[in-house]
């Protein structure tokens, strides 16, 4: 049977704060040389799916750039479908920007079941998990679905994040609540489903003529179909999956990686994630320095005296003699100045650390054991002076120099916002 997938990947992911100012969600980046877009890219192509549509809207640029004609995944190819990217338009019958995930599908649904795909693969682009969608696709096929929904288990405590399921013992969907307060079960959408095509063109077009609808699947379209006996069923998934939508949850799975066994192994050679990649150097450590426990790409330069434990460090990053950086995420092109201190911290590309300066500091309970990390964020393009001191849960926005602050220190809980009019890179 022939499936297209279809990736959403419009979110302003606005929990993510300063990182999403210049840049949707799913262009963020995640783990060194990744971005968050990538590992549903690289699941499709892993399962053997080369035709893909990504669905875009919020500040699409880089993501555009990133995915290119899809070179990295095997996906520039014209005749087995190759990668699409389609950007909101207005026509001739009022069409806008998008309203909800099922509008967006359904604004696009004329270039979707172009060659006519049996069935519809439909994908968050702002999740980070591996997982075979083969195995879904049989599933579906085999209970004779109209729908078919991913579902994982989820920590009781997190559950009223997520839509939460309940199911009968065939797996079919009984009841479907969307982030309640006092979640039913611990069973919880992970916003990956297959429609039938013909039955994904039926239940849009009811969607779209319900004037009380937000246009989402979760809110609208499955409560619908379940509540109407349709048959909804909930595919079994126990891998590893993480919505990053939160700074937390961010930094909490670059932890993850760092583990001595981690819950998503980043090296595994029948599971490739595929990504585009710039030339870099190799990465340097002189003489001097340490560095534990942590993920460095290429170009990087860990001078003599520095130190880096449970970290990750995106390409061309400098860590200057004396500096210490801990359970922190740098991406790319950072520069953290001599004997400064960056501790449970997240520091956006290109960003600027004068000497001796502190942002963060060490929690002293396991990052297992921590409820929420009050995190200290510096955004893209900004400088930290010498001697400032950023404290935990203080956010320095984007494109900010010297002269905006007004003094050294940024306090928990303060945001600091240039002055200037900003910058686009």
């Amino acid at each position: 049977m022939k499936t297209r997938a279809v990736i959403m990947a419009g979110g302003a992911g606005s929990r993510l704060s300063v990182l999403t100012v210049k840049r949707a969600k799913p262009a963020v980046p995640f783990g060194g040389k990744y971005r968050i877009i990538d590992f549903p890219l690289s699941n499709c192509v892993n399962s053997g799916l080369f035709d893909v549509m990504v669905l875009v809207q919020y500040r699409p640029h880089s993501l555009i750039q990133h995915i290119g004609a899809g070179g990295p995944w095997d996906l520039n190819r014209d005749f087995t479908g190759g990668v699409r990217i389609y950007t909101p338009y207005r026509g001739r019958y009022g069409a806008d920007w998008y309203l909800g995930t099922a509008d967006a599908v359904q604004q696009n649904f004329t270039f979707i079941k172009q060659n006519r795909p049996d069935q519809v693969l439909i994908l968050s682009g702002d999740h980070i998990y591996a997982m075979d969608y083969d195995a879904m696709l049989t599933f579906h096929r085999d209970h004779q679905a109209e729908v078919t929904m991913a579902s994982i288990r989820v920590p009781p405590a997190e559950a009223s994040r997520f839509g939460i399921l309940s199911v009968d013992k065939e797996y079919r969907v009984t009841r479907f609540v969307e982030k309640p307060a006092d979640p039913p079960s611990d069973l919880a959408n992970m916003g990956v489903y297959v429609f039938d095509t013909s039955v994904l063109d039926r239940v849009l077009w009811e969607d779209h003529q319900r004037p009380d609808s937000s246009h989402d699947f979760g809110k609208d379209i499955l409560p619908h179909m379940i509540a109407e006996g349709r048959r909804v069923f909930a595919f079994p998934y126990s891998g590893y999956w993480v919505d990053v939508g939160t700074l937390d949850s961010y930094w909490r799975a670059h932890m993850d990686l760092l583990q001595e066994k981690p819950p998503l192994n980043l090296n595994d050679r029948s599971w490739v994630i595929h990504t585009r990649t710039e030339e870099r150097s190799p990465s340097r450590i002189v003489a001097g320095a340490v560095v534990e426990n942590s993920l460095l790409c290429d170009g990087c330069l860990i001078e003599a005296g520095a130190r880096v434990e449970r970290s990750v460090l995106s390409p061309g990053v400098i860590v200057r003699s004396g500096a210490v950086i801990r359970e922190s995420v740098i991406l790319t092109d950072a520069e953290i100045g001599p004997r400064a201190q960056v501790e449970r911290a997240i520091l956006d590309k290109h960003v600027q650390v004068g000497e001796a300066a502190q942002i963060g500091a060490r929690g002293a309970a396991p990052v297992q054991a921590v409820e929420t990390a009050d995190l200290a964020v510096v955004g893209k393009n900004s400088q930290v002076p010498a001697h400032g001191l950023i404290e935990p849960g203080g956010t320095v926005g984007n494109d900010v120099v010297l002269s905006d602050y007004p003094d050294l220190r940024v306090k928990s809980n303060e945001i600091l916002e240039t002055q200037r009019q900003p910058y686009e890179v």
